[in-house]
């Protein structure tokens, strides 16, 4: 094996520097240093050398992610090695031959990184790494993996306008779309490629990679998915047929030599250090270090015996008084010590037991919240420990509070800190002596254990396991009296402890202790002290072989001959075997013997396991095993031999320790016997054993009572055995094997993975220039049924985006290729970020913590759901050859009614009103103006909640009047001509309709542009003029000069504006004659308005349509002359528009006008009026709800000192065009109930485009209902009602009640024929007031007549003419009475079609994804989902700190995936209000989906999914 050697420093005086040269170069880490395994990873990687990479990369904003100086310049402790596993070890710089094998792997990379970025929009100022040849094959990364063919060519129905069932004229308006698009842009030039990919985009162009990447075979074959029925079961993926399996017999316990009797041996521990204490008092026991390695202290047999005493009797006497002491024999305490002081240690430990006390050894806390701080609490609670030991030094370290106090630890309990040093300790009287009795079962120590999940349980170790686990390990390490052991572990715990401090005693041994604070200052510190004190065992980690031999050079003339046992302690990881080569290999020319290498295998359940006793000089060394690592992952040894790419070499670690047995049991289920050639845990039955977890029954029963059976079930023998946590097998002449940990376990798919192996990948994958060796973690977290694997690395500060993503994406290759696993998230965090344990390793659960909580804040991720994510449900196969008529007799025969329901039939409905013989609005006002002419019809209020302009039935008359001769005189217009309303919400508007009424023209209202935010807003404005083909527009003085100022020229051609008008100052002119229209059909008004797809419609109002309108809304609402209402709406469109300007001139009821934007500086302004004039109806959006909900939430007891009180309530409506937001109602509801509104006050509306009121709750009738239906039956189109709480459970809420003389069905919008109520299908309305078509430049008539009168393709006789609304939706019969006396058909809508995804064959809305996402993380303020060519896009704000940014991503991708089997393509994170919302508070998801491929939204990161 060649000698890696050091990285040739530039001659540089002091060692320390050399050594800090060589390891901030990243030097790889020793512990999991294999040529071997190198060689693998580089052959791996060059497999996929010839292929040109072509992933997308992340896009991330520069100013995301940029570290502040300080950070850049303090590398994190690099030499942050710990005792804890899964921290690992630095390593030299490579071998040149290592260089070279690198050199060629690398270059595939390369050429795949060389693509040029093509935006040059302001977010793109990193560079992208797009491939420049996407003509030809792009590889994707995974080589060897398959996802199902997407034989089907990319989705792109969003582009063209494909669907027949809308105005072309309309959906692509010639000058371009509505949001966010210059004039002349129309929106198919800017879609047109060949597969539907805009050209001029960057991020399509990486979307189109992505698609390329996942077009590649997924590994596992379909069988393995499980099928979506409608009962859905998730299979379990079944066994492949050829996996390897165990032909072994089954294994037979395997005994260690006898324990010797040796006659000197002492009865108990306690008794040996009396012994040396009385009669070798000035024998060497202990020798601590100053940090420069130098021996600064050693105590002698004698101190140690005479503090220890002191110690005891000051426990036991002096704390408290005579009558109540404060601990008694048996009581656990804390010993708190730092490690550098192993004296005081020793002196606190002994003098507990000769107290007859219980220490618990635990860690210094650092601050208040240490990574599994809390959890050490948790330990000493249970432990029931009040009283902790430490130095005075220690005690002035510890974190304070303000005056002074200890902090109180984060889960703690409270302690009482006890100093011990000699000077505050009482000299114990002649006649005290200590209590030593033989040992037996009782507790001698407590040592703490952290598990998988991160918390800590209290191994409780007897005094007879103490003194055998001494006895044993005196004798498999051959220890005599008086030699000198150098001890570089912990010695609070495990190893460190039973060598340095228990068995030390036993043997009158001279240990000197070298702290890890002086190994990284000084890394060969203890060599030299073997040399300088000829010492004859070392106890050492893997990193410790590997410091020393990083700084070797310094020191020539070391010799080890004295060695005669290295104890390896972490031997048990896999990768130990080539550091020990490597440092044999190095130090054989200084002394050391091969056969003094040891290597042992530890837990803190069955204390040492096996050790490799020192050999023979001369004796052959013992053999490797090679296994492979397919048949390993299935828990069987194979010697490898086909792929020595895929092998994992292990050393053993010697036999089992005398006195003990040893089985091997299945590591998970019953604890049956593994066959001879199964991996398995390894259990040892011995006295030298842990006996319980303290406090914790059931776990202990588990752990520490293990009986093994065999194949059949029954017990074999009655000895119980101690499981250890190892995972391994017993190998030719009893020699033990150990290849991981239970911990480190990952179990994918039903095979096992060793978390160590995958770290031990990634660290052969070159990554000097990117992360640090020793600050990677691996673990699984459960995600759709299954484990997924997670690595996480702490990134250097200098290291580029593209060096990053490219170790990344070979990281994947590696693990793909070596341990055919896939990866679901690769995270990079930032230096020093990741949780430490105390010993500087990282804190892997905590960081699993942090990574599903989303605080770990990666500054790079990629997640690769499509590569690992194998067990998703079939796409749904739609069943062909069902027709209609059939799907009709199935209802019938199944007895279920036809989807279908009606309001009150204006027939019977007895109305003595006067306005019914007046057909026209403009009649019904001239009566009004005549009969009631002082009656105030209108009040407009400001934001101070002031009456700024009232109008009565007779001042409008007038005004309209004077509107009608202006448009007369001056715009020269003629009956029919369209005019252009554009007026800020107020009376003048309402004027300006009525003037166009009057003079027979036809009024189009439309929302004024914004004076901030023209090029956004003028650019609809202009539109609806164009369309509407307007021969004038009315406005004010102040909005006219807008029009034709600079800016506006800026936005849109304002030479070609229609005529423009101000109606501020009207001339007094008296009109000649109103006019009349010659039928009722003829036409009132024009209702334009965008959708939320983007869609700007313009539909047609008839004058029978608005009278019959207005007179269901009269009826609904018991509308007459002496009410009173408030509106808080947007007037320009839809019911807002006929609440604000129709109805109240119909009805002859008072509005309250309240503009919505008059909320946003006085957000107590909609509920102040309606508690002062007392209302009982009003009406708002969810924008004016969602403001007074978010902005009011917390300020209830101010409303209630104001005197708002909302008991004059009888109904709030929400007027929407959507599913209703039951959520929001409800919180709604509860916040604002302390001030008096009634639960049962708020309702929504539901209307369309075609009818825009359907439903509104009015004053008579039921109650709305909810019910909760099942979202898994909603995507195959069913209803299934389940129970509140149920699983995938949706909650809806009915929309209000139907108006009178509208009906509705439910309708399967394919097929045309109506539908059972246990279906979703559109929802399709025949009203009078339905609008009579589209108002399109063309006239359209084909596509009128589809979405305004179709008929059923069967099964009704009287052959109705419907609307299709657009909608889907379902009707359910319910318990209650309507008015009719039957029962009460409530309706509820789901959502609109054009929105629905069509994704693996089932129909999702994008507010159920929303909604999930939405919960998943605090800083998530808004979401909205699109699809693009099949992929699923999910933008989200970020309304946290931009770090939060990348903490999305896996979480967004983990939700999507549980809640609704979708795997996530794109994640796309932006600022908070990137997400356009129109007036009526509904996403614009397809404005957003243009503006996103445009590449307009200049995200913080986008994140594409592999």
């Amino acid at each position: 094996m060649p000698v890696p050697s050091a990285t040739p420093a530039s001659a540089s005086s002091s060692s320390s520097s050399k050594f800090h040269r060589a390891r901030s170069g990243g030097a790889r880490d020793e512990r999991y240093r294999s040529d071997i395994h190198t060689e693998a990873v580089q052959a791996a990687l060059a497999k996929h050398k010839e292929q040109k990479m072509a992933l997308p990369m992340p896009t991330k904003r520069r100013s995301t992610f940029v570290q502040s100086p300080a950070d850049a310049c303090t590398p994190p402790d690099t030499s942050s090695a710990s005792e804890d596993e899964g921290s690992l070890r630095r390593q030299a710089a490579l071998s040149a031959a290592l260089h070279q094998s690198l050199q060629n792997a690398e270059s595939w990379i390369n050429r795949s990184i060389q693509g040029s970025s093509t935006s040059s929009s302001a977010s793109s100022t990193l560079s992208h790494g797009e491939g420049k040849g996407t003509s030809g094959s792009l590889a994707d990364v995974f080589a060897n993996t398959r996802i199902e063919n997407f034989s089907v060519p990319p989705d792109v129905t969003a582009t063209t306008s494909s669907s027949s069932a809308r105005p072309a004229a309309i959906d692509l308006p010639p000058s371009g779309i509505v949001k966010g698009m210059h004039k002349g842009s129309n929106r198919s030039s800017l879609m047109d490629t060949a597969d539907g990919v805009p050209v001029s985009s960057r991020v399509s162009t990486k979307i189109q990679q992505l698609l390329n990447t996942l077009k590649r075979p997924k590994r596992p074959p379909l069988k393995e998915f499980f099928v979506d029925d409608f009962e859905e079961i998730v299979e379990v993926p079944q066994p492949d047929p050829n996996q390897p399996k165990p032909e072994g017999r089954q294994m037979t316990p395997v005994k260690g030599e006898p324990l010797g009797v040796v006659c000197n041996w002492p009865p108990a521990l306690e008794a040996a250090l009396q012994r040396w204490g009385t009669t070798q008092a000035k024998c060497p026991c202990l020798t601590a270090l100053d940090v420069t390695g130098k021996p600064v202290y050693t105590l002698t047999y004698g101190k140690l015996w005479s503090r220890s005493l002191k110690l005891a009797y000051t426990l036991l006497n002096k704390l408290g008084t005579k009558n109540e002491p404060v601990l008694k024999p048996g009581d656990r305490v804390a010993l708190v010590y730092p490690n550098n002081d192993p004296v005081m240690f020793m002196v606190a430990f002994y003098g507990c037991l000769l107290a007859e006390v219980i220490p618990v050894p635990i860690e210094v806390p650092l601050t208040r919240k240490d990574a599994g701080g809390q959890q050490i609490g948790f330990l000493l609670g249970s432990c029931g420990i009040a009283l902790a030991l430490t130095t005075e030094v220690c005690l002035k370290g510890l974190p304070k509070t303000q005056n002074g106090e200890i902090v109180q630890f984060k889960g703690w309990p409270r302690l009482k800190w006890v100093v011990t040093d000699s000077k505050y300790l009482s000299k114990s009287p002649k006649d005290w002596q200590p209590n030593i009795s033989a040992a037996g079962t009782e507790p001698a120590y407590i040592e703490y254990k952290t598990s998988k999940e991160g918390s800590v349980m209290g191994v409780t170790v007897s005094r007879i396991a103490m003194l055998s686990h001494c006895q044993a390990l005196s004798q498999a390490c051959n220890y005599s009296e008086g030699e000198t052991i150098v001890n570089v572990l912990d010695f609070k715990k495990d190893a460190g402890l039973w060598h340095g401090i228990l068995t030390n005693v036993m043997n009158k041994l001279h240990t000197i202790s070298v702290p890890y604070s002086v190994m990284k200052t000084c890394p060969l510190s203890w060599v030299q002290r073997v040399h300088a004190h000829k010492a004859k065992v070392a106890l050492v980690k893997c990193r410790d072989l590997h410091w020393a031999m990083m700084a070797h050079r310094d020191q020539r003339d070391v010799s080890l001959s004295s060695l005669r046992m290295l104890i390896v302690t972490d031997g048990a990881n896999p990768w130990s075997v080539s550091s020990c080569d490597a440092f044999l290999s190095l130090f054989q020319s200084h002394g050391l013997k091969p056969e003094a290498i040891c290597p042992c295998a530890t837990s803190p359940e069955a204390m040492t396991i096996a050790i490799r006793r020192p050999g023979v000089p001369g004796a052959p060394l013992p053999g490797r095993a090679i296994l492979s690592m397919n048949g390993l992952s299935f828990g069987v040894i194979r010697v490898n031999t086909e792929d020595k790419n895929s092998a994992l070499t292990v050393q053993d670690v010697g036999h089992v320790m005398p006195g003990g047995m040893m089985c091997i049991v299945k590591p998970d289920g019953p604890p049956q016997l593994c066959k001879t050639d199964e991996i398995g845990e390894i259990c040892v039955s011995s006295r030298a054993g842990g006996m319980m977890y303290y406090g914790l029954a059931g776990v202990t029963k588990n752990t520490f009572e293990v009986i093994p059976v065999n194949s059949a079930g029954s017990p074999v023998g009655d000895v119980p055995f101690v499981r250890s946590g190892l995972l391994g097998f017993v190998g030719p002449g009893s020699l033990v094997f150990v290849v991981g940990k239970m911990d480190g376990l990952l179990t994918v798919s039903g095979r096992r993975h060793n978390a160590d192996d995958i770290v031990a990948t990634g660290l052969a994958v070159e990554s000097i220039k990117t992360v640090y060796r020793g600050r990677i973690a691996v673990f699984s977290v459960s995600v759709f049924y299954d484990e997924r694997i997670v690595v996480v690395a702490e990134q250097r500060p200098d290291a580029s985006e593209e060096d990053s993503f490219q170790w990344m994406s070979r990281v994947l290759q590696a693990i793909d290729s070596i341990h055919q696993v896939g990866v679901y998230c690769l995270a990079l965090v930032p230096a020093n970020t990741l949780p430490k344990t105390p010993l500087g390793g990282i804190h892997i659960s905590q960081t699993k913590q942090h990574f599903l909580e989303g605080s770990l804040h990666p500054c790079n991720i990629l997640m690769c759901p499509h590569t690992c994510v194998t067990n998703l449900p079939k796409p749904r196969q739609k069943q062909p050859g069902v027709g209609p008529a059939s799907v009709m007799v199935g209802n019938l025969v199944a007895g279920k009614r036809i989807a279908q329901a009606s309001g009150r039939d204006l027939g019977q409905i007895e109305d003595n009103d006067l306005v019914k013989k007046h057909q026209f609005l403009t009649e019904v006002l001239q009566w009004r103006a005549q009969a009631t002419p002082d009656h105030p019809l209108f009040l407009l209020l400001n934001a101070k909640g002031t009456t700024v302009c009232t109008a009565t039935c007779l001042q409008l008359h007038k005004k309209a009047e004077r509107i009608a001769s202006i448009l007369y005189d001056k715009g020269h217009l003629n009956a029919g001509d369209n005019v252009v309303l554009l007026y800020p919400p107020g009376i003048e508007l309402i004027a300006a309709f009525y003037g166009c009424l009057y003079a027979g023209c036809i009024p189009v209202t439309v929302r004024p542009p914004h004076a901030q935010s023209l090029t956004a807003t003028l650019p609809t404005v202009r539109m609806i003029v164009e369309v509407s083909k307007a021969a004038c527009i009315l406005t004010t003085q102040t909005l006219m000069r807008l029009l034709k100022s600079k800016e506006a020229a800026a936005a849109v051609d304002v030479k070609t504006w229609p005529t423009i008008i101000d109606t501020d100052d009207l001339p007094r002119k008296r009109l000649s004659q109103v006019y009349k229209p010659p039928t009722p059909e003829m036409l009132a008004y024009l209702d334009f308005s965008v959708s939320t797809t983007g869609m700007l419609t313009g539909v047609k109002m008839s004058h029978a349509a608005v009278s019959g309108l207005c007179r269901a809304i009269k009826l609904q609402c018991e509308l007459y002359s002496s009410r009173q209402i408030a509106i808080c709406l947007d007037p320009y469109c839809g019911l807002g528009f006929v609440l604000w300007c129709l109805c109240s001139v119909y009805s002859g009821h008072q509005s309250i006008l309240i503009p919505p934007m008059e909320l946003e500086s006085n957000l107590f302004l909609w509920l102040s009026t309606v508690s002062q004039y007392k209302i009982r109806d009003t009406f708002c959006s969810y924008s004016v709800m969602e403001l007074c909900t978010k902005g009011l939430g917390n300020q209830v007891e101010m409303l209630k000192a104001r005197g708002i009180n909302l008991s004059c309530v009888r109904t709030c409506v929400v007027v929407a065009e959507e599913r209703p937001r039951v959520s929001l109602t409800h919180s709604f509801s509860k916040l604002f109930k302390d001030i008096g509104l009634s639960s049962r006050a708020v309702s929504t509306t539901f209307g369309s485009r075609v009818n825009v009121a359907i439903c509104l709750q009015g004053t008579s009738g039921p109650d709305p209902t909810t019910v909760y239906v099942d979202l898994k039956s909603l995507r195959h189109d069913r209803v299934r009602l389940v129970e509140r709480g149920a699983p995938q459970s949706l909650l809806l809420s009915e929309s209000g009640k139907i108006l009178p003389g509208v009906k509705v069905v439910i309708v399967n919008p394919e097929t045309k024929g109506p539908l059972g109520d246990s279906h979703l299908g559109e929802i399709w309305v025949n009203s009078p007031h339905t609008a009579s078509g589209y108002y399109t430049i063309y006239d359209n008539e084909t596509l009128q007549a589809d979405h305004f009168n179709t008929r059923l393709s069967f099964g009704d006789a009287a052959q109705t003419l419907w609307a299709r609304t657009g909608y889907l939706g379902f009707v359910r019969r319910t318990e209650l009475t309507a008015a009719s006396g039957e029962r009460h058909d409530a309706l509820y809508v789901v959502g609109a079609l054009d929105e629905t995804l069509e994704l693996r064959g089932l129909r999702y809305h994008p507010i159920d994804i929303e909604t999930s996402v939405s919960r998943t993380h605090r800083s998530i303020a808004e979401c909205a989902v699109f699809t693009w060519t099949n992929l699923l896009v999910v933008v989200v704000e970020l309304c946290g700190c931009e770090q939060e940014a990348l903490d999305l991503v896996p979480l967004v991708t983990n939700v999507v995936l549980e809640e609704h089997y979708l795997i996530v393509g794109v994640v796309v994170v932006v600022d908070p209000g990137v997400i356009p919302i129109n007036s009526r508070g509904e996403k614009q998801r397809m404005h957003l989906r243009d503006s996103f491929l445009a590449d307009q939204l200049d995200p913080i990161y986008v994140a594409y999914n592999m």
